[in-house]
């Protein structure tokens, strides 16, 4: 079962067993089995919809805690 980790000021941890991400034109995007993908929430990565980063230079800040 995929399960979704928020990071504070960081991506969206997603396990990829099981997990099938589709892009706008509704086309499979490709995901390592048995590993995790980590997804942008800041914007500015040059991988999107992959983090790579980008966040800990642009100053990304959130708490997903309410």
């Amino acid at each position: 079962m995929p399960e979704i980790k928020i990071n504070t000021n960081g991506p969206y941890v997603i396990s990829a067993d099981d997990l099938v991400l589709v892009a706008s034109d509704g086309s499979p995007i490709e995901l390592p089995q048995g590993s995790a993908v980590a997804l942008c929430r800041c914007g500015q990565s040059n991988m999107k919809p992959f983090c790579d980063g980008t966040h800990k230079d642009c100053g990304f800040e959130h708490d997903p805690t309410a």
